[in-house]
């Protein structure tokens, strides 16, 4: 009997020494492997920047510094807060060690994004910012974008007259920034009264919906000018399917689609069918890069490598007035480098957002943002 049972341990102690070795074999193996759990976390996609964007974030998991380093993942919460808490709570039982996030809510996710800074989990968010002070933040000062391009338009139709404007995804941080902003500078000015507001959703086909509703009670004759987070181009392709003349096109200040962009070249320089063409379009256009999320990523493993990733990265805010757009003919590195700001419309749909290039991310460029692609 004894015997038996001095068997029965050995075979324990040479199954849990066979156990230990395995487990030691796959935690070996798993570190050879160098890779990081990066999860990409969306909220509202239904827009071409959000496409741009996720483009730029893959296309940068894949450039040769990374690819060896970085397992990414995506999901997408939509517009629901819970979901995305959900989300990322599920993120971090998974093993991530960073989730890159662009978040429904600056606050509502914060219990989430505070428990997993607490497992040691990175936290980036780029462009709409939390204020769980464990993450880090990348984006452009939204209340800059708002402040700029209204004084721009206020100055442009003398301080006075009615403007429509079309605002973005209800909730996030960047719509409440640039809104608040906006309305401040117009209220500077009595002369000036917002006649329609819109919820555009930063997507050109919403801000044709919302504008055509606020037509069917304000024809164009008694609008001034317009203060678009999203839909200037839309906004001039109505004019001119109305039957608006080039150079009688409201003015409007927006943002960086390539079509608004277009636009806003000289007369004649790009010709075409349609709206999508250049018209000297009265307008400014200021740009969320689409770059933020590869930018966030870039850091966020940079922080798992032991280096730094300041708390807050604030974008230079990209400007570009009637007159200032330039086209890119190739879209190569040495033209974005040079500052074009416009791309030829058989290269891109008008949705797409053109500032895309930046010095800390140069590694993505065109065709990364066009398809998720290196270049």
């Amino acid at each position: 009997m004894k015997a038996w049972t001095n068997t029965i341990r050995h075979a324990g102690r040479a199954a849990l020494g066979l156990a230990m070795a395995t487990a030691l074999a796959m935690s070996g193996s798993a570190h050879a492997a160098g890779k990081y759990k990066i999860f990409l976390s969306m909220s509202y996609v239904g827009n071409d920047w959000q496409t741009e964007a996720a483009n730029m974030v893959k296309a940068m998991a894949n450039t040769p510094a990374l690819k060896d380093k970085v397992d990414l993942e995506v999901q997408v919460a939509g517009t629901d807060a819970q979901k995305q808490i959900q989300q990322i709570n599920s993120m971090v039982q998974a093993g991530a060690k960073a989730i890159i996030i662009y978040p429904i809510s600056p606050t509502a996710l914060n219990r989430a994004i505070k428990n997993a800074c607490s497992k040691g989990v990175v936290v980036a968010a780029y462009d709409a910012e939390v204020t769980e002070p464990c993450a880090h933040n990348v984006n452009i000062d939204q209340h800059q974008a708002g402040t700029v391009t209204a004084e721009w338009l206020a100055k442009t139709i003398n301080g006075k007259g009615n403007i429509v404007m079309i605002n973005g995804v209800p909730g996030t941080s960047v719509d409440r920034a640039r809104t608040e902003a906006a309305k401040a500078v117009f209220a500077k000015y009595p002369g000036i009264k917002i006649v329609a507001e819109g919820t555009g959703m930063w997507s050109q086909a919403t801000a044709k919906t919302e504008l055509s509703k606020i037509l069917a009670t304000n024809s164009w004759d008694k609008i001034d000018g317009l203060w678009m987070q999203v839909g200037c181009f839309t906004a001039a392709s109505m004019q001119l399917d109305a039957g608006i003349a080039d150079d009688k096109i409201k003015p409007c200040a927006g943002e960086s689609s390539n079509g608004h962009r277009v636009q806003m070249l000289p007369p004649g320089e790009v010709k075409g069918q349609g709206a999508y063409r250049s018209i000297g379009y009265r307008s400014i256009s200021y740009g969320a890069p689409p770059y933020s999320g590869a930018m966030a990523l870039k850091m966020a493993v940079a922080k798992l490598d032991g280096k730094d990733f300041p708390q807050h990265i604030t974008l230079k805010l990209p400007l570009v007035e009637s007159g200032q757009s330039k086209l890119c003919k190739t879209g190569g590195i040495d033209e974005l480098k040079a500052g074009c700001t416009a791309f030829s419309p058989d290269k891109v749909p008008p949705g797409w957002f053109a500032d895309i290039y930046s010095e800390d991310t140069k590694e993505v460029g065109f065709n990364a943002a066009l398809t998720g692609n290196q270049d």
